[in-house]
């Protein structure tokens, strides 16, 4: 009788623990963080025209990709589909833009 008792108290701890551990887990959700830009942030402009490089820490996927640019009255406009020169490199030219931050 033991053993049976023994194996079913077996049984219920690791269902427990299966189900804590299933319970608590999280999605893994990686993004490559940004290591380095042209402009630099917070950077003064002259414009119009300007060439905007972004460097990563990992590979991103510049198909899927767009870069988009927050203007100081709080508008943003859509640089569009970067460039990929390199794994971890998006490039564009944004065209048209006013002198400043």
């Amino acid at each position: 009788m033991h053993s049976r008792s023994r194996r079913w108290c077996a049984s219920a701890v690791i269902l427990f623990v299966t189900a804590f551990l299933a319970a608590s887990s999280r999605p893994a959700l990686a993004h490559a963080v940004l290591v380095s830009s042209t402009p630099q942030k917070n950077a003064e402009v002259s414009g119009p025209d300007i060439t905007i490089n972004l460097k990563y820490n990992s590979r991103v996927d510049g198909a899927r990709s767009s870069l988009s640019l927050l203007k100081p009255d709080g508008t943003v406009e859509r640089i569009g589909t970067p460039a990929q020169p390199a794994p971890d490199v998006l490039s564009a030219t944004g065209h048209g833009l006013a002198k400043g931050s």
